[in-house]
């Protein structure tokens, strides 16, 4: 960050009085700009013991796999950004369940949470952002091109508790490594 978003004038990073941590701090209007984690947010679509995945059409991870999931939007809840990320990415409408799994990925600010949910119809496409949507039995999950170590993680979580019978809240913390 280099200009204050309140006057436009130059900032620096130091730790304000009273805080702990350094933050942009405007030398004109003294305006604390906090830089907080981003939160990404999708969905486990399921239909038939199969789950929707989209081959991504944009970056970062172009022609890889993911679960239809993005960044949460201003004025909506997390619930309300799984559905519009499945409609996005999928053209999918859903059914939402129960938040599944909230990945920390604190290397690169960010928080993934994946909520269950079941497909309403089988009227899916390939969105804006998508190469194409299909749905994938366990067995045919392509783990080799799954596009991110959260969706993997979500995914092998998601098959292990529904073989159990059961399904459980997830919670994990990524490391960073090579790739994503």
């Amino acid at each position: 960050m280099k200009y204050c978003n309140e006057c436009g004038a130059p900032v620096s990073l130091r730790i304000p009085e009273g805080d702990n941590l350094p933050r942009y701090v405007c030398a004109r209007c003294n305006t604390i700009h906090y830089l907080n984690p981003k939160l990404v947010v999708g969905c486990v679509a399921e239909w038939e013991s199969r789950i929707l995945l989209c081959r991504r059409a944009i970056e970062p991870r172009y022609g890889l796999w993911t679960l239809p999931a993005g960044f949460m939007e201003n004025g909506e809840s997390t619930v309300q950004a799984a559905l519009r990320e499945t409609l996005e990415e999928a053209c999918a409408r859903v059914r939402i369940d129960d938040l599944f799994s909230l990945v920390n990925v604190p290397y690169i600010g960010q928080v993934h949470l994946f909520y269950r949910g079941r497909l309403l119809d089988t009227n899916f496409a390939a969105g804006a952002e998508s190469l194409e949507t299909a749905l994938f039995a366990e067995a045919e999950i392509p783990w080799q091109d799954i596009a991110f170590r959260s969706v993997a993680l979500c995914l092998k979580d998601y098959f292990a508790d529904r073989s159990a019978g059961r399904f459980a809240f997830h919670e994990d913390d990524l490391l960073p490594e090579a790739g994503f």
